[in-house]
């Protein structure tokens, strides 16, 4: 998919949810339920600007970026290697981000849940495409695991991000566990995603080590 159509589908998305907020707006209540703690329960309110315009401007002005930015790195020509998997990323991100949208509307129409059984596993799903990414990602200094060592030799970050997709892919499945075991959902996505960062940094600082033994 190029980046054209990424952008088109994105802002046509952002859109859309926008009107479907500006449809309901009259059966919104004064101070919308805006943000959930770790526990599920609101724990923040906010103005219509926020609970109905924010994300949707959030969804079109970081797709604009996302799309945009690649452009100027140095080593664009590694980013255009795997464009089709990053503007699937980008794609993903906004559907995520919309249905976010969606279920704040719900909630704030009076159709209480819980909140964190129908996020998490769309986080984990988020999750498992970042590995997707990793995966293919080429060296560049935008997109990716990006640590000295992997910057500095191209045979480290290819394995770096080699094991970095894999970890990544293991924690956004780890995250589904989470909707048989509710309890534990926020840790099943945070430790894994915990785990894969620091393993990824202190591993391409090792390997670079093994493959320059005098640096």
């Amino acid at each position: 998919m190029n980046s054209k159509i990424t952008m088109i589908i994105a802002i046509v998305l952002g859109l859309a949810v926008l009107g479907l907020g500006l449809v309901l707006e009259p059966q919104m209540p004064d101070q919308m339920a805006v943000h959930w703690g770790a526990d599920g329960q609101v724990d923040g309110y906010g103005s219509h600007f926020i609970g109905i315009w924010l994300l949707p401007i959030i969804i079109i002005g970081l797709t604009l970026m996302m799309v945009l930015i690649p452009s100027i790195d140095p080593r664009k020509a590694n980013i255009a290697k795997f464009r089709n998997e990053y503007n699937g990323f980008v794609l993903f991100f906004s559907f995520f981000l919309a249905y976010l949208q969606v279920l704040t509307l719900l909630w704030n129409l009076g159709k209480t849940f819980d909140l964190q059984t129908y996020l998490v596993p769309a986080f984990g799903g988020l999750v498992f495409y970042i590995g997707v990414l990793v995966a293919k990602a080429k060296s560049n200094y935008f997109i990716g695991i990006r640590t000295p060592w992997t910057l500095q030799d191209e045979q480290v970050w290819n394995d770096t991000h080699r094991l970095g997709g894999l970890l990544f892919k293991i924690s956004g499945l780890i995250a589904f566990v989470g909707i048989v075991l509710p309890q534990f959902n926020i840790w099943l996505l945070v430790a894994p995603l915990l785990f894969t960062s620091v393993v990824t940094i202190v591993y391409s600082y090792f390997r670079y080590q093994k493959i320059h033994p005098t640096a």
